[in-house]
């Protein structure tokens, strides 16, 4: 099941949690940090992709104005 940006940073928000009780045992705190991990690293390839989708879309905005005027 992919999970949005919004629940992925839900889940982040609940490792840090989590991984701050310290109260895991080794082996699970490894595992679940590594999924902190992989999550940090998909929602910074998700923002880059949104950051320049955002970016075509006002460009292509501006064009679209300048042409009207």
């Amino acid at each position: 099941v992919k999970m949005t940006f919004e629940e992925k940073m839900q889940r982040l928000d609940e490792i840090v949690k989590i991984m701050s009780d310290n109260k895991l045992p080794l082996e699970e705190t490894i595992n679940i940090f590594e999924e902190g991990q992989k999550l940090i690293k998909e929602l910074k390839e998700q923002s880059y992709s949104l950051k320049n989708s955002i970016k075509s879309i006002k460009s292509r905005v501006e064009r679209v104005s300048l042409s009207i005027l």
